[in-house]
């Protein structure tokens, strides 16, 4: 078990540490805490449940140091990313356990170096180029022609598709698949012909997809998501999306074919994007929004979801809606009438 004392703490990560200097042995939320424990304060309105808190400690600002007066603190800038590296202090990333399982299959070619941890039942590619200290857990599959870059980790059963490019220190979790076809279909007259899919998947360094994620190949050139861009659970990014740095993208999102993100956006759950349109650099985008047309200017907010209501209220706000266009005829006509 991980112990530090306040100090051990801001001497790895910063801050100022007030009051006695005690060992905590994990960080904990505020109605869970132990003396041996540290929480955080982040939205002022907790302030009343952390200050009644047996957390030892607290992590706060220097505006709401004040409230904690004779409590052991942690001053930080930014509490809430404090909390974060405190945690990741108290839970390191797993490092690599070197070794090939028995049950694992290597196709000839692969270059697999000593440091990586290869799980059971893992199949790797001809060809295929594994960085140092990867670990590709059981069941997981590379395609050949891939490349991985160092410390970088595929949770179990993730699909890594032929000819794509994984940078360093990205993080695939289970059921994520990367490379599959992109939805690319001409009509013949009268049926489907599909489009090879001839690109394949470029993910950056610092790249994290959250599970049961598909990012297609690109039809030509290959699908980007940019360095340090974060995608949840089940999002779904088609062929040629090209994605910016450090972008977030949250659950059950659908990007379509050839749009453009920009670096910096926050995109709520379950939004939609048309395809081949652009979205401009630290751009947010509200839960369920559907994005129907480019976004230019940096730095908006978009939402355009009815917020929730009951069920009663709704109706009667869709009988108007529904005779909208009626109405926007009959203002015309009365703006015409006036002006005549």
């Amino acid at each position: 078990m991980n112990a530090y004392t306040l100090s051990q703490i801001t001497a790895q990560l910063g801050g100022d540490w007030h009051g006695e200097d005690i060992t905590v042995t994990a960080i904990a939320p505020a109605d869970k805490a132990l003396p041996t424990h540290i929480t955080f304060l982040a939205n002022p309105k907790y302030r009343q449940e952390v200050a009644e808190s047996r957390a030892g400690a607290v992590i706060v600002s220097e505006k709401n140091a004040e409230h904690f007066a004779g409590r052991n603190l942690i001053v930080a800038a930014d509490p809430y990313l404090y909390f974060a590296r405190v945690t990741r202090l108290f839970h390191p990333v797993q490092a690599a356990r070197a070794g090939i399982h028995r049950t694992a299959v290597i196709e000839d070619g692969a270059v697999i170096p000593a440091s990586c941890e290869i799980g059971a039942h893992v199949y790797i590619g001809a060809n295929t180029v594994l960085g140092e200290r990867c670990r590709i857990l059981s069941g997981s599959v590379i395609e050949h022609d891939c490349t991985l870059g160092n410390d970088t980790v595929l949770h179990p059963n993730v699909t890594v598709y032929y000819g794509c490019t994984i940078g360093s220190r990205v993080e695939l979790h289970s059921g994520s698949v990367i490379g599959a076809d992109g939805f690319g279909l001409a009509f013949a007259g009268d049926s489907w012909f599909k489009i090879p899919q001839t690109g394949g998947v470029t993910l950056g360094d610092d790249v994290e997809i959250g599970s049961n994620t598909n990012i297609d190949r690109g039809a030509l050139s290959d699908t980007i998501i940019g360095r340090g861009t974060k995608i949840d659970n089940q999002v779904q990014i088609a062929h040629n999306c090209i994605i910016g740095e450090h972008t977030v993208i949250a659950a059950q999102t659908g990007i379509s074919g050839s749009t453009k993100i920009g670096s910096y956006c926050i995109i709520g759950g379950g939004v939609g994007m048309v395809g081949h349109i652009e979205i401009a650099d630290k751009t947010s985008i509200g839960g369920g929004t559907a994005v129907t047309h480019s976004i230019k200017e940096s730095g908006q907010h978009f939402a355009s979801v009815f917020p929730m209501q009951l069920h009663k209220e709704w109706a009667k706000n869709a009988v108007h809606i529904r005779h909208l266009s009626e109405m926007n005829r009959r203002i015309k006509a009365l703006e015409q009438q006036e002006k005549s």
